[in-house]
């Protein structure tokens, strides 16, 4: 089986042929790409393998996963087709790589970020937990995708109260809908705009941390 995705992976210098690894697949903004974002993960590859995914489709000076018809409006087409390629992703990662499937995770920031809480809707439980920085769920997503059971996942959802690209209200809704469903939901405000923070970075993985010990 070969990936239709163009990815970074960072793994455990020492790896236990007996042993399986927590997996974090990596989703970046648009116009950026797959290494810009493995910095905000420095020190997790002990712990985790690390897919950093490159989004296939062109948008200078980068990539991105899908396009945009309007304000938070992706092409409902566009959109769904990465959702799927991504999705086929983990299950490529976890039939090639010693994944532990109980312990899978999503990072994302901005576009990467909203794709992140769709597949976290779209493939419920099977997630472990997800960090959604700086993002929003389409309406579709909502309103027509087949939304699995959340009632085991747990999110650490941040957004910016001075994000002038996504508006903070959309973070906060994102929170609200979550908790709804059922999911365990940390959210987190930060002065700042559409960017990730040091604080923000700091609190995130000491989430991921206990995550794992959980």
């Amino acid at each position: 089986m070969n990936s239709s995705m163009v990815y970074e992976l960072r793994r455990p210098v020492q790896i236990d042929p007996d042993k399986t690894y927590p997996a974090l697949f990596v989703m970046h903004g648009i116009g950026s790409n797959e290494q810009k974002m493995l910095s905000l993960v420095d020190g997790l590859e002990e712990q985790f393998y690390i897919f950093s995914i490159r989004g296939h489709l062109p948008q200078p000076p980068g990539f991105a996963y899908f396009t945009i018809q309007g304000y938070g409006k992706p092409h409902r087409a566009v959109f769904d087709h990465g959702v799927n390629r991504l999705s086929s992703f983990i299950d490529y990662a976890c039939e090639q790589y010693p994944l532990d499937k109980s312990r899978l995770f999503l990072l994302g920031f901005s576009q990467g970020a909203i794709l992140a809480m769709t597949l976290g809707l779209k493939l419920g439980n099977r997630i472990k937990g997800i960090v959604a920085l700086s993002g929003y769920i389409p309406a579709f997503v909502k309103e027509e995708y087949d939304i699995k059971p959340v009632n085991k996942l747990s999110l650490f959802i941040s957004h910016g109260n001075m994000d002038h690209v996504l508006p903070y209200e959309w973070g906060v809704a994102n929170d609200d809908y979550f908790q709804e469903l059922g999911a365990n939901v940390t959210f987190q405000t930060y002065e700042e705009g559409h960017a990730v923070s040091l604080k923000n970075q700091q609190d995130f993985l000491t989430w991921l941390q206990k995550q794992l010990e959980s």
